[in-house]
């Protein structure tokens, strides 16, 4: 069963920053076909459409919503099967639940979510 894990979420003061962690697991992963997927950050606050925030192609190339450049760096370790999202610069508008996000091939998973809340 494949499962993404995210961790690293919590509260934290506008100015201050995070770094969200999320663990691919299962034995497909066993023969390294993480480092072929595609990996994203998503995020819902309450009331709004999830968006994406991040994303980090298996050729190591990033995007990223206009709002967090600058203030977010997402990376990728596929030794440990691992996507991270540092961020920066908090600013209470970042508030909301982010989700790990992976895509390969006919492969599309979700993680449970991690809550950010940054008070002002």
């Amino acid at each position: 069963q494949v499962q993404l894990v995210e961790s690293g979420g919590g509260l934290v003061q506008a100015g201050g920053s995070l770094r969200l962690s999320c663990v691919a697991s299962g034995s497909i992963f066993s023969g390294g076909i993480f480092s072929e997927t595609a990996m994203g950050w998503y995020r819902q606050a309450p009331g709004k459409r999830r968006e994406r925030v991040a994303l980090i192609t298996s050729g190591g190339s990033t995007n990223y919503v206009d709002s967090v450049k600058g203030r977010f760096t997402i990376s990728r370790d596929n030794a440990e099967n691992t996507v991270y999202l540092q961020m920066n610069s908090l600013k209470p508008e970042d508030t909301a639940v982010y989700y790990c996000h992976l895509e390969g091939g006919a492969l599309i998973v979700w993680g449970q979510g991690t809550q950010v809340t940054v008070s002002s």
